[in-house]
């Protein structure tokens, strides 16, 4: 038996690989199939089933492709209506992997069809259970992600993951290990703990989820305080559903070379988005403008979803060599509109003597200095709401990065501001202070360091918001 965890950071998401005697499963693939490929070759392996956990809504998952590559099958839990070819598993179905057996246990609740996979080892002994947003360690799946036309309630299918979990999954013995489909920072949880893996018993002891004596302590508990879902889950959700472009033809779409001329010409078109890749700390100091800035060494894929259109055309900046890289990332979210890359990157921009754009960073200490003498001074913290909760500047205005896709919540600022743009660390106050550029506002600083700076300050006046925390 051979167990991988396939772990991506940025997404806070595990896809897993299980083998036995030659033959594999994939659970929960992400979009970019190569890694699956790879390891079942490396391992001469064959690749026998493809088995998704629920209709994801925080990517796209790779089965159409992985299915189109290998011949296997694609299976989902009872219920599921999909607009491919799919092998829907009845409960308790099981599925042989060499020596090894894969038990289907239907779990609605996070979804109608979210389902786990119990692998037994050849004894038949119960071995692990690949949880998919059932259950996470610490934590378990938000219920308020009903698709469209779906009646039921955020508390209806609250109950439904208390039954689910009580009936299919509490009852397994404590070794069991629990294999989730995310991790920490993952937005399909309130707070998920800081593993990726755990067991039954361990669950039993610290999650908070599975202590509530009765249902409707349950209920109250995993319903209390869910922040709004990124606004791209209910897209990805439907494109998993109903299928989507093989990611090779997004690739030969996106992988175009584009001049300055060529660039500049497909940038002046309607709605047009022009995305750059590159660190925030080097975009600050140079930039086409208008551009958007959401760096591939953050949180990439989540940041892109959640603050760009999906029906608009893309041109991308980016550092040489990593252009491949930062479409693969866009099409994990269901962004898939790259028109092309500007050859040479930014540099070449610089070098035509076309009009560039920057943005001033400050130290925490120059923003203190300034606050007692500057009557226009805004502070503004984009960071989640729960974090200006725990404490922020006196006065300062939270304007959480993801409410800044409507021009409408900015509204409230003008260029007589002298805008400080803060959040934890720097990388979402340059995305968030690029969106302000791009709406015109151009009297902005970036406090570099963030709040992990600014909290250090002797003359900071910090504050805290009970109702938010409580």
């Amino acid at each position: 038996m051979y167990i991988k965890q396939l772990y991506t950071g940025c997404l806070s998401e595990a896809a897993y690989y299980i083998e036995s005697e030659g033959e594999a499963a994939i659970i929960d693939p992400l979009r970019d199939i190569e890694v699956y490929l790879d390891l079942a070759t490396e391992r001469n392996s064959q690749i026998r089933y493809i088995f998704e956990t629920h209709f994801h809504a925080d990517f796209v998952s790779g089965h159409l492709d992985l299915a189109k590559a290998t011949g296997a099958p694609i299976v989902y839990g009872p219920g599921t209506d999909t607009g491919f070819v799919a092998h829907v598993a009845k409960d308790r179905e099981q599925f042989r992997i060499g020596k090894l057996t894969v038990e289907v246990l239907h779990t609605p609740g996070h979804t109608l069809e979210s389902t786990c996979y119990l692998l037994k080892d050849e004894n038949g002994k119960d071995h692990c259970i690949f949880t998919g947003d059932t259950l996470f360690v610490g934590d378990v799946g938000r219920p308020d992600l009903a698709q469209k036309g779906n009646e039921m309630t955020t508390a209806d299918l609250a109950g439904m993951l208390y039954d689910s979990l009580h009936t299919r999954i509490m009852p397994l013995a404590d070794d069991v290990i629990v294999y989730p489909a995310h991790g920490p920072g993952s937005s399909c949880g309130k707070n998920l703990g800081p593993d990726t893996s755990s067991t039954i018993g361990e669950e039993k002891q610290m999650n908070y989820a599975l202590k509530a004596a009765t249902r409707e302590e349950f209920i109250t508990a995993v319903t209390d305080g869910i922040p709004p879902p990124p606004q791209y889950f209910p897209i990805n959700a439907r494109i998993n559903k109903e299928g989507y472009d093989s990611l090779d033809e997004i690739m030969d779409k996106g992988m175009k070379p584009l001049s300055v001329d060529e660039f500049k010409k497909l940038m002046n078109a309607d709605d047009t988005v022009i995305l750059d890749t590159r660190k925030s700390s080097v975009f600050t100091e140079g930039f086409i403008p208008g551009a958007i800035s959401i760096g591939l060494d953050g949180r990439f894929a989540e940041w892109a979803g959640s603050l760009l259109p999906f029906d608009v055309p893309m041109l991308l900046v980016a550092d040489e060599g990593k252009e491949k890289e930062s479409i693969v990332r866009l099409a994990r979210v269901g962004l898939d509109k790259v028109q092309g890359f500007l050859n040479g990157g930014y540099p070449a921009w610089a070098a035509s003597g076309e009009p560039i754009d920057l943005i001033i960073d400050v130290e925490a200490d120059e923003l203190m200095m300034d606050i007692p003498f500057d009557e226009n001074l805004m502070v503004l913290d984009v960071r989640k709401p729960a974090e200006f909760g725990e404490g922020h500047l006196k006065d300062a205005i939270s304007l959480p990065l993801s409410d800044m896709t409507d021009p409408a919540t900015m509204a409230s600022i003008d260029d007589h501001h002298n805008v400080y743009v803060h959040c934890a660390g720097g990388y979402r106050s340059v995305i968030a202070a690029s969106l302000l550029k791009r709406q015109g506002i151009h009297n902005i600083r970036n406090v570099v360091g963030g709040w992990g700076k600014i909290k250090e300050q002797e003359k900071a006046e910090i504050v805290k918001e009970a109702n938010v925390l409580n």
